[in-house]
């Protein structure tokens, strides 16, 4: 079958389906033993198996065969970054405005995958087979700060599970224009592609879109405008802005939910203030190997603190 990277053994720790079992044992995703045990590449007590639904017994034992992880036919480039913790298994970057988490249309290099895949180079262990970093959660591309990316596929499948179940602590900074009454609260609405506009949001009635919620408070208010804390019980698209904006209070800079006051836009124009004004100053999650609980913290960048203390913050 060709040269392999690595050989996986071991023995299943507890008795059910195969697929499940060795996934557990291994630390390789489940979707991707599916794959491999279709590829013919699992023994169990020396046979060959396929089938993921078949019953094991506690004990018995496995090997798998793990090809070379394939390369991505996306390229490396030398994209200075800002890393807050890096091992084996996960890397955690302080994103600037303005860089692209992923490669799409209008946006093919230049991005964060672009960085990652050079600043990583030989230590991608293969997300289901492909040597690429595992991107569990983006941000904006013009909003700042904190996201956490796998460089394995066991890494990736233990942080998409904590993303899937809300457990991973998110705290973004905002500026927002005026001020949000009550100066607290909690903002519930589901979120779905607009009908009028596919490059926006919406809220959206029960039923339809993503259940999102947004807890808040004000931590100073501002000349005709606020810094506020957001807290992301869920994680949706522009659900920041989208929240905000829905109560009146739009993002300053935001060139898609809504437009700044009158009085604040010379401040954004003399300052070139032209981005949503929104941080991910604030990431906790436990981490997917080691089991450890892991937290960290960004400043504000310079460009959101000369807007708040503009407003007459500090």
């Amino acid at each position: 079958m060709g040269d392999f990277e690595d050989i996986l053994t071991g023995a299943i720790g507890a008795p059910g389906r195969l697929d499940k079992a060795l996934a557990e044992a291994s630390g390789l995703s489940r979707e991707r033993v599916k794959a491999l045990l279709e590829d013919g590449r699992v023994e169990l007590d020396g046979k060959p198996a396929r089938q993921g639904s078949l019953k094991v017994a506690e004990g018995a034992a496995f090997a798998i065969r793990v090809p070379a992880a394939a390369p991505l036919e996306t390229v490396a480039q030398d994209i200075p970054l800002t890393v807050a913790y890096e091992d084996a298994a996960l890397i955690v970057i302080d994103k600037p405005a303005g860089l692209v988490v992923h490669p799409a249309a209008g946006n093919p290099d230049g991005t964060l995958v672009n960085a990652l895949l050079h600043h990583c180079r030989g230590e991608l262990s293969g997300i289901g087979g492909v040597a690429r970093p595992g991107i569990v959660h983006r941000i904006d591309k013009d909003t700042s700060g904190l996201l956490v990316v796998a460089k394995s596929d066991a890494a990736h499948e233990g942080l998409a599970r904590q993303f899937a179940d809300h457990s991973i602590t998110r705290a973004y900074r905002a500026v927002t224009a005026g001020q949000p009454m009550p100066a607290a609260g909690t903002i519930r609405g589901a979120i779905a592609r607009s009908t009028h506009d596919r490059k926006k949001m919406a809220l959206v009635e029960d039923g339809r879109g993503k259940h999102a919620v947004t807890h808040y408070r004000t931590l100073a208010p501002l000349d005709g405008a606020a810094l506020v804390e957001c807290r992301l019980e869920t994680g949706r698209t522009h659900q920041v802005r989208v929240h905000l904006a829905s109560r009146g209070h739009a993002l300053l800079g935001d060139p898609v939910y809504g437009r700044a006051p009158p009085r604040i836009r010379p401040v954004l124009a003399r300052l070139g203030f032209a981005r949503q004004a929104l941080h991910a100053a604030e990431l906790g999650f436990i981490h997917p190997i080691s089991g450890e609980a892991l937290h960290f913290t960004s400043p504000t960048p310079v460009d959101m603190q000369e807007l708040i203390i503009e407003l007459g913050g500090s």
